[in-house]
């Protein structure tokens, strides 16, 4: 029987069974082809080969589609599947060697299809697959969830209610809290803000607008308060932008009402805060505060604290009077012509005569930090705020920056011996007047070594000096006998002290102590009013 039927030789797809013969291994075909012949040829010969192709043969004639299944008039053909290879090599393409999940050949086997209700099997390959991509950039920032949204128009209706008129600036207060999650202290500011027409009202429609419609209400607390404070056509904070706001406090803040008759200390007060502020806060020191400055530092916390905070001495980050009044009295001492400059000979005789003249004339050589005071030879008030603040907790970064500079005498960002020992000179020549014992350089080398164990011993790194706790002490050994000499004969009680209240800085213990004998020299009160935590709140400035 002879039929014009083109098939493929694929022998590696024959079923031994359905050839009715033992197992041949492909090895053993591709040796003798004449085998594969002879099997060819019996395999055409057998009953159901010859019923398959003949149903193939009808099927097409017909114009029914190809079902590998089997035939429509042969139902009982079970072994359809294994003879894909019966087909013509040119209907599908090689699988694609990236994926087998994407080729027509996969598609075809899985779903049963053939080419005629394919059409081109690339077809498929060849559309891109369309993938929705959700919105990630909005320009005014991300649109509040409706959930959040009905919540804040649900609180801005509930206070809003009643002024029809708007809210005006002394009504404004509750707004800034309870929706905005501002300090109270902010609310003019942020009137001010909104009202750019200077209605002297803000009506509900319009805070919904710029709150909501305006997308303030996702922002960070920090962004917000940034770019309510700072000048619109700045990216920056000046000591400016932060005035109102502490006016608003000054006029506000139970703590701070009994300075309400001496609008002058109320000012000093201000900018005390302020320069705190950019002493800690503004790393580059260039008076620019940045929005990630700001995020960075501890400001946004204080700001709250202050505002919660009945007792503003409580708040020793920035806002405590007390710490207002220490640093104030301290630049009074010295200023004794009182004309707000102080000099060099003024200086020196900070703390008892702590610090060595070598010191000094580095601070007035304006190597640390230049003076805003403009004029030569003098120190202003904001220039003794860095000082004081740099000397008396030498733990803080900025204040191992501004005495590294100090100390590195040809500005190469190292500390050599040969540059300490240039100051410990001094201080070696000041504990022989003394008549104490000195020290030698040597010994004292070794043990700065230890302490802070640099990458090099050969020298110091600023890096150095910030990965150890106790690198305020080198300074001392350096240039101030009197904390020198305070830490080789360290009290008991206040190293017990320390550990009790771990929280506390090393400027927050000195205030503390300051304050204490100030305001006994002021009042002549017992000194029991500083034995425990709680500071007498009766004392009030000598001003």
């Amino acid at each position: 029987m002879v039929m014009d039927v083109e098939v493929v030789k694929d022998i590696g797809t024959f079923d031994p069974e359905l050839l009715q013969l033992p197992e041949i291994s492909p090895l053993a075909l591709k040796e003798n082809p004449q085998i594969a012949d002879q099997l060819y040829s019996q395999w055409l010969t057998l009953p159901d080969t010859v019923k398959l192709v003949k149903s193939y043969l009808d099927d097409a004639k017909a114009g029914l589609p190809f079902s590998i299944a089997g035939g429509g008039n042969n139902s009982s053909a079970t072994v359809s599947n294994s003879l894909p290879s019966m087909f013509p090599a040119g209907g599908t393409p090689p699988l694609s060697p990236r994926s087998m999940s994407g080729s027509p050949r996969t598609a075809r086997r899985g779903f049963g299809v053939g080419p005629s209700n394919l059409g081109s099997p690339l077809k498929l390959v060849s559309e891109p697959v369309k993938e929705v991509i959700p919105q990630f950039y909005f320009q005014n920032g991300r649109p509040p969830p409706n959930e959040l949204k009905d919540q804040c128009l649900s609180k801005i209706n509930q206070l809003f209610f009643g002024h029809e008129d708007g809210l005006h600036i002394q009504e404004f207060k509750s707004v800034t809290k309870e929706i905005c999650k501002l300090p109270s202290f902010f609310s003019s500011a942020l009137f001010r803000k909104i009202d750019v027409n200077c209605a002297g009202f803000i009506t509900r429609e319009y805070f919904v607008d710029y709150w909501i419609n305006r997308n303030n209400m996702t922002m960070d607390i920090g962004s917000h308060i940034f770019n309510i404070l700072k000048q619109p056509d700045h990216k920056y904070l000046s000591q400016e932008d932060f005035k109102p706001i502490l006016r608003e406090l000054l006029a506000s803040h139970p703590g701070l009402e009994f300075l309400q008759n001496t609008p002058e200390f109320q000012d000093r007060y201000a900018e005390t805060v302020i320069y705190r502020i950019f002493y800690y806060i503004n790393k580059s020191g260039n008076g620019h505060l940045t929005l990630r400055e700001l995020k960075r530092g501890n400001l946004i916390a204080a700001m709250h604290h202050a505002d919660e905070e009945e007792d503003i001495n409580k708040v020793l980050r920035y806002f405590s009077y007390e710490h207002f009044y220490v640093i104030y009295c301290k630049f009074w001492e010295l200023d004794t012509d009182h004309d707000f400059l102080i000099d060099k000979e003024n200086l020196i005789r900070y703390g008892n005569r702590a610090l060595t003249y070598r010191i000094v004339d580095r601070i007035f050589a304006q190597i640390p930090r230049k003076f805003t005071s403009k004029i030569d030879g003098k120190m202003g008030y904001e220039d003794f705020v860095y000082f004081i603040l740099a000397e008396e907790d030498k733990s803080s970064e900025p204040s191992l920056e501004y005495w590294f500079k100090c100390i590195d005498l040809d500005g190469n960002g190292i500390l050599t011996p040969n540059e300490m020992q240039f100051f410990y000179e001094e201080q070696l020549h000041r504990m022989e007047c003394m008549a104490q014992e000195p020290v030698l350089f040597e010994d004292i080398l070794c043990q700065m070594v230890d302490m802070i164990a640099p990458e090099n011993e050969s020298y110091f790194t600023l890096r150095d000096l910030k990965g150890c706790k106790l690198s305020g002490n080198i300074f001392n050994i350096l240039f101030n006998l009197n904390k020198f000499m305070a830490f080789e004969t360290r009290d008991p009680f206040l190293i017990r002290q320390e550990r009790e209240n771990p929280n506390l800085t090393e400027w927050d213990r000195f205030a503390h102590r300051e304050y204490i004998r100030l305001s006994m020299e002021e009042d002549g009160e017992d000194a029991s009013i500083g034995s425990g935590d709680v500071w007498d709140e009766s004392v009030e400035a000598p001003f």
